[in-house]
C-alpha cells in the first residue's frame, strides 16, 4: 500500500495497479507496537457457495493505514474470521505477504460481489507478488486452505453492504 509502514500498502502505483506489501525497513518489534494503533471496525459477510451460505466475521480495512497494516504480524486467525480490504472502486490490485506470519487465501471480489479469483495458501513472509488477475473492488483474506475446505470457488457471491447486495 503507499507508505513505508505497512504490510499491505496502496502505493507505489504500478500503472493502474495498487501494490500492497510490507515495509522494507520497519522492524518487527516496532510494527507490533504499532499494531495497537491500527483499529478496525467489524462486520459480517456471507459467501454463497453451491453447497451453502458461509458467514464470516471480518475486520474492515478501508483506510490507507488499515490496508497498509492488514494482517501483518498476526499469529492466528479464527476459522470463520478474516479481513475485508475495500478499495471503493474496481482496479487491478497486487498483494504480497512480507511480515505476514500465517498462510492466507486471498479472495478477489468484483464490484457486484462475484468472486473473480482465489489465490490459495499465500506463503507467509514472501515478497512474491500476488495479482488479482482482474479488476476488483475488494479482497477478503481468510486462513490458508479455507476456500478449498469450505468449497468456495470463483463465481460464488459475496454478500456484504459494500457490494449493495446485503
Amino acid at each position: 500500500m503507499a507508505s513505508l509502514y505497512a504490510s499491505r500498502f496502496a502505493s507505489p502505483r504500478l500503472g493502474r495497479r495498487l501494490f500492497f506489501g510490507a515495509p522494507l525497513a520497519l522492524a518487527t518489534a516496532s510494527a507490533c507496537a504499532q499494531d495497537s494503533d491500527v483499529k478496525y471496525e467489524h462486520s459480517s459477510l456471507v459467501i454463497v457457495t453451491a453447497a451453502r451460505p458461509i458467514k464470516f466475521d471480518v475486520e474492515m480495512a478501508v483506510t490507507e493505514a488499515q490496508r497498509e497494516h492488514g494482517l501483518m504480524f498476526r499469529k492466528q486467525l479464527g476459522a470463520y474470521e478474516g479481513m475485508l480490504f475495500d478499495f471503493f472502486r474496481e482496479a487491478p490490485v497486487t498483494f504480497w505477504m512480507k511480515n505476514t506470519l500465517i498462510p492466507l487465501d486471498m479472495v478477489f471480489i468484483g464490484g457486484d460481489g462475484t468472486i473473480r479469483h482465489i489465490h490459495a495458501n499465500a506463503e507467509p513472509l514472501s515478497t512474491a507478488t500476488i495479482p488479482s488477475e482482474a479488476p476488483v473492488r475488494a479482497v477478503l483474506e481468510i486462513n490458508g486452505g479455507s476456500a478449498r475446505l469450505l468449497g468456495i470457488k470463483d463465481g460464488d457471491k459475496v454478500k456484504h453492504p459494500i457490494f449493495g447486495n446485503a
